[in-house]
């Protein structure tokens, strides 16, 4: 049994510390899906609150099917859903919030070109339609699989294929800068 399975075990039993361990282990990556989502910090954890909220109280009836941060991501986006459906959220930004936020260590834009790259990719995948942008959200900017990702959005391998191709295809398209490689 590995270290998971065995604070998800620990945790349905009652156990607080090995569920405050189980929730950090996936805190950070599902806050920073919904900040994308939302482009705003406080909908964001407003939103991953709510998302924990739901992981806590549906803890019992977690069976194991697929990994723990798959059905945690799978709650956060029918959280982000529900959200939007409701009107709670404000219309999103677009992806150009980053650009606000300050880094202070060395990251991923090093140099101008990198940046410029990255800003028109960010700006295209905003253009897409929703359903392609939430497949490419979940499978390129959060690391999951194909399957994990059919998974959180409830539909199957063959569609998240079909809509990543599809993203592709608008992105390779539309990409002004011939430097940027997909």
């Amino acid at each position: 049994m590995d270290r998971t399975e065995q604070l998800c075990s620990a945790a349905q039993n009652g156990d607080l510390e090995a569920a405050s361990e189980l929730v950090a282990t996936v805190y950070e990556r599902t806050f920073s899906y919904l900040r994308r989502r939302c482009s705003n910090d406080e909908d964001a954890a407003d939103l991953t609150q709510k998302t924990f909220s739901k992981v806590w109280t549906s803890l019992p009836s977690y069976r194991r099917q697929s990994n723990f941060a798959t059905w945690v991501h799978s709650i956060a986006h029918h959280v982000y859903v529900d959200a939007c459906r409701t009107k709670q959220l404000p219309i999103a930004e677009g992806e150009n919030w980053w650009l606000r936020e300050a880094d202070d260590a060395p990251g991923p834009f090093e140099s101008a070109a990198q940046r410029e790259s990255a800003e028109q990719l960010y700006a295209l995948v905003a253009k897409l339609d929703e359903d392609a942008r939430e497949a490419v959200h979940l499978h390129y900017y959060q690391g999951l699989t194909l399957e994990q990702t059919a998974e959180v959005l409830s539909i199957a391998v063959s569609t998240v294929k079909y809509r990543l191709r599809r993203a592709l295809d608008f992105l390779k398209r539309h990409i002004p800068n011939p430097n940027v490689t997909l």
